[in-house]
């Protein structure tokens, strides 16, 4: 019979973990956004609608960068639905979770809610039932200054 040996030393690394793998996602199930992190008739509610409670918690832990829209929600997603003018952003309904979306929460209201919580905003693009071209889109929407479609 063989033994084994281990030996430990806390010195030794191979490289950087990047703090970034220690992520998380916001997604459109259940109470998460709507009432979870977005509620503007709550009494803590900041000047945007946002849970000031939910973005002192979320701020304490740290998160480094959170991805949205997150979980199976993307699967259906058309991110375009989530900006522009809150009253034209169209309801819809979520296949995924069989629930009706309003669009009063998306790209841009997830970036600022993001710098509130001190993250790095990860964005993800439904690949299910669309293509490169819209990821290229939400690309452009999110880092061109303005002036095209």
């Amino acid at each position: 019979m063989k033994k084994a040996t281990v030996v430990i030393d806390k010195t030794f690394k191979i490289g950087e973990i990047d703090n970034r793998i220690y992520g998380s996602f916001i997604e459109h199930l259940g109470r998460a956004v709507y009432t979870g992190i977005y509620e503007p008739t709550h009494p803590l509610a900041d000047e945007e609608g946002f849970r000031k409670d939910v973005i002192g918690l979320v701020a304490a832990l740290k998160v480094p960068i959170i991805r949205y829209p997150g979980g199976n929600f993307v699967s259906g997603y058309n991110w375009e639905d989530g900006v522009g003018p809150r009253a034209l952003r169209p309801q819809k309904l979520d296949l995924a979770w069989r629930t009706l979306e309003s669009n009063e929460i998306g790209t841009n209201e997830f970036v600022s809610w993001a710098q509130k919580v001190n993250a790095e905003v990860m964005m993800a693009v439904n690949l299910g039932t669309r293509g490169i071209t819209e990821a290229c889109n939400l690309l452009e929407y999110c880092n061109h200054p303005g002036g095209t479609y």
